[in-house]
């Protein structure tokens, strides 16, 4: 994932942060999110991630045509690369004069859809870092939910922030303020899963929570990237999840789902794991049958096919390097917040091959050495024998060779 990084900083702007959260709270509370659109609950829950600044970001209006979706959570919000407790796009962007998000943002709602918005993720700089104590994160985060008249928030605690026990301390203080202000903002608390379910930096963060007496929509964690492979280990980890949540509030596990999400990563992980259509498929199933709170991914930049289809067994920030129609993974999202996505070809049927001269590839044939097909617009020859082995979603021992484009 392509999240910039930014440097340490000091938190000089914290005290007028912190006087400005009146103000920002009183403007809200006066109806300066009037004019928001407002989705139900799930929807802000099946919101995918998009970068609107950054990994090529494709267009929000034409994946909604294209698959029903009608929510996105921006991202990320970080500490000025500079210095500062003020909330910036990637930590180069100062919200307060931004027009471009704003833009995108304007456009969503204008076709019925919304966004959310993610702080923190992966590198960079956090405000929570920065910023000298709760309430003067909270008075940076209230400035975005005020500008961009949010209904949603979602705090990405990680790597690595979630390291940093005052840090932590000062994002789960400053979500509980944004909840107390701003009455029916949706807030997800999402942070890295293991097999166990959650580390134990995650498990502190569980702790300074309950601590704190603040309990969000829900607390996702994000099963890939950790010796993850496919939905088994992804609803196992959830499972076990649930258990940690249990322990830790006192709820049963009833309850516990009711709090807990799944943010997953589409086609091929940072570490080489793979989650194809079908693994999303069953941990939606899972996830819709045990009621819980969210399923999200990270992200849209990255649900379309890469060329080769497999990117030569590498992973992108804005390609899948998995077998796809672009938006496929974003239709899961459209199956959870309960819409049946428009009509498509089934993502197992192989794209058109073109102008290419092989026949097309047929997941029911069998193939032998030298054998050639079309698949994706390029032509692929088998190396032995196969059947079922899509071409170009193997990697480096994969049965097919790439010929090239038709």
């Amino acid at each position: 994932m392509k999240r910039l990084r930014a440097l340490l900083c000091g938190a000089a702007t914290a005290a007028l942060a912190t006087a400005g959260l009146a103000a920002f709270a009183a403007q809200q509370a006066s109806g300066a999110s009037a004019d928001a659109t407002a989705l139900s609950n799930r929807w802000y829950a099946a919101a995918p991630y998009l970068m609107p600044h950054d990994n090529n970001p494709p267009d929000a209006g034409a994946i909604m045509d294209a698959t029903g979706l009608k929510a996105f959570q921006l991202a990320f919000l970080l500490a000025p690369s500079g210095g500062g407790c003020s909330p910036t796009w990637d930590g180069t962007s100062p919200v307060s004069s931004d027009t471009a998000v704003a833009s995108v943002i304007s456009a969503i709602r204008a076709k019925g859809g919304d966004v959310s918005v993610s702080v923190g993720g992966y590198g960079g700089t956090k405000l929570g870092q920065t910023c000298s104590d709760a309430a003067s994160t909270a008075a940076a985060y209230q400035q975005v939910i005020t500008k961009y008249q949010l209904k949603a928030i979602d705090f990405d605690l990680e790597e690595p922030e979630y390291e940093n026990t005052a840090a932590i301390a000062h994002e789960i203080g400053a979500a509980k303020i944004l909840q107390q202000n701003n009455p029916g903002l949706y807030v997800s608390v999402t942070t890295a899963g293991t097999a166990d379910g959650t580390g134990w930096f995650g498990k502190q963060m569980l702790n300074e929570a309950k601590s704190q007496g603040f309990t969000p929509n829900n607390f996702s964690i994000m099963p890939f990237d950790g010796g993850f492979n496919g939905a088994a280990a992804q609803t196992s980890a959830l499972t076990n999840f649930n258990s940690i949540l249990q322990s830790t509030f006192g709820w049963d596990a009833a309850t516990a789902y009711a709090h807990e999400g799944f943010s997953g990563m589409n086609g091929r992980s940072d570490t080489g794991e793979y989650f194809r259509q079908a693994d999303f498929q069953t941990v939606l199933d899972y996830a819709t049958s045990h009621h819980m709170d969210r399923f999200t991914f990270w992200s849209l930049n990255r649900d379309r096919q890469c060329t080769p289809p497999d990117n030569n067994g590498q992973t992108s920030g804005t390609c899948s390097s998995v077998a796809q129609s672009d938006w496929d993974f974003a239709k899961y999202s459209v199956k959870f917040a309960g819409v049946t996505p428009p009509t498509t070809t089934p993502p197992t049927t192989p794209p058109p091959g073109g102008s290419c001269t092989a026949a097309a590839w047929s997941s029911s044939a069998v193939y032998t050495a030298g054998n050639t097909v079309s698949y994706g617009g390029r032509t692929w020859k088998a190396k032995w024998w196969t059947q079922n082995e899509t071409p170009g979603t193997t990697g480096e021992w994969g049965v097919w060779q790439d010929l090239g484009a038709c």
